[in-house]
């Protein structure tokens, strides 16, 4: 659908100009916000590439762009409105650039997005265009028909594979992002969970085939990346074919184990019901497969489970956990909890509780049931008041901050492989990455960045672990071979 009508962009110069070229007009200037999930902040920076190479350049100043893009997120309640907040202080800016003789142009990409495409474009005048997830391979064109006058969106499904139309990263560009990168390799979910939109901003799951995937971490690898993460909405569902032979996940991740320069590997979000077995052996046999586990549960009542359409039991998870405990002894668990779902009793939240108990997290994600519009979850009867979900949240989230906080302090007097990110707060400092996701702060003598050291942790913080030598008193650290 296009409309027409307001805002006008110059067409995008492939390549841009340089600076102080005799006749150069300044470089277009782009800011991204990004909200939301890991895959969101991997949209984003895959839309950067593309517009890197239309000639726009990354600034972190909106009031200096000429274009502004915010990439969005539809799972928590009233997150178009923040949007639509957002586009209000954008449009102040908008009419004062214009009041100077300057465009800017506003796009909206991401989740809701996709939701709301024509009702965003509807009612905020300031946006140009608005490009759904799985289109944003077309964001040069789309920019284009901006500068003709035409306000744009584009949220249909796209028939071709946006991977295979998008402009590989500038390696400077990786190389600034960091030694720690996400790659997609799965989009959507067909489990149709009956609180989540995400199949209806994201699609059906989609798996990237595992040549794309390896060429992909080998060009991130050859930049300088030491840890990838790889990401999908429900990525343990990822499959693919190789030599002739069915892949799952566990395959994959062997397969990019053998990449030269890649030294960890992650993977986030799972479902429990796609744990296969390949994967939990990769857990055991591969020690660049780090030992932190993301595994949403939800809840801990089997009556709940069964509204949500998650189609297992708590006793299925809790087995689960056990098995993958076994594979990978000392494993730490992370999960997401929903409390207040309609129809939610006192006995079903305290089922819930009962399974974080057992479990025993090293960190937890916890929220308050809000109703997606769309979503089956949204029209059931027996919502939940919201002060009975603020009470329940909070003893909650009580119970897993005790457990996280426990985890911490269990970790204080062991050596562990730390992953130099960047620096520190102060001179003498750097930060770098635990086997189990943690900030920790080092010694910047331990290595440098992209380096992997062996760190004794002298104490636990609430939300990083200190490193001797990340304080005062410094001690000899060797880098790991």
């Amino acid at each position: 659908m296009t409309l027409r009508n307001e805002g006008t962009i110059p067409a995008p110069a492939g390549g841009g100009m340089q600076d102080g070229a005799p006749g150069a007009r300044e470089p277009k200037k782009v800011f991204i916000k990004t909200y939301g999930c890991q895959m969101n902040v991997y949209d984003s920076q895959r839309m950067g590439d593309a517009l890197a190479s239309e000639g726009f350049r990354a600034t972190e100043r909106q009031e200096e762009a000429d274009l502004i893009l915010l990439n969005t997120c539809h799972i928590r309640e009233k997150a178009a409105e923040k949007i639509y907040s957002e586009l209000g202080r954008i449009r102040l800016l908008k009419a004062e650039r214009a009041r100077q003789g300057k465009g800017l142009n506003v796009a909206v990409a991401g989740c809701v997005a996709q939701a709301e495409g024509r009702e965003i474009i509807e009612r905020a005048s300031v946006v140009d265009l608005v490009i759904g997830p799985q289109t944003y391979h077309r964001l040069p064109e789309a920019l284009r028909r901006v500068g003709r006058g035409e306000r744009v969106v584009d949220t249909d499904y796209a028939v071709e594979n946006k991977f295979d139309h998008l402009p590989k990263a500038d390696r400077q560009a990786t190389r600034r992002r960091g030694v720690a990168a996400f790659l997609t390799v799965q989009e959507g979910c067909d489990k149709f969970c009956t609180f989540c939109v995400v199949p209806y901003t994201r699609g059906s799951e989609v798996s990237r085939a595992p040549d794309a995937i390896l060429a992909e971490a080998r060009e991130l690898a050859e930049a300088g990346v030491v840890e990838l993460t790889l990401l999908g909405q429900n990525v343990n569902a990822w499959e693919g074919e190789a030599e002739g032979r069915h892949l799952g996940l566990g395959g994959l991740l062997h397969r990019l184990a053998g990449i030269s320069g890649i030294r960890r590997l992650r993977y986030t979000t799972s479902h429990p019901r796609d744990m296969g077995d390949d994967l939990i052996a990769a857990h055991r046999d591969l020690d660049m497969l780090m030992p932190y586990l993301h595994l949403p549960v939800q809840s801990g009542s089997d009556r709940i489970l069964k509204a949500m359409n998650r189609r297992h039991k708590a006793d299925d998870y809790l087995r689960l956990v056990e098995r993958i405990r076994q594979a990978r002894p000392g494993i730490a668990m992370s999960g997401d909890f929903i409390v207040g779902f309609p129809g939610e009793t006192e006995a079903d939240f305290a089922d819930t509780l009962r399974v974080v108990s057992e479990v025993g997290y090293a960190s937890a994600f916890s929220f308050k049931y809000s109703p997606r519009p769309g979503t089956p979850a949204a029209d059931l009867g027996e919502q939940v008041p919201e002060e009975v979900k603020t009470e329940r949240l909070d003893r909650l989230q009580a119970l897993i901050r005790a457990q996280a906080s426990g985890f911490m302090d269990s970790l204080v007097g062991t050596e562990m492989d730390v992953l130099v990110e960047k620096d520190g707060r102060y001179p003498h400092q750097s930060v770098g990455r635990s086997p189990y996701l943690q900030p920790v702060v080092l010694a910047k003598s331990a290595g440098a960045v992209g380096d992997i050291v062996r760190v004794s942790i002298s104490r636990a913080g609430p939300n990083a672990l200190i490193a001797a030598g990340g304080e005062p008193e410094a001690v000899a650290l060797k880098t790991v071979a």
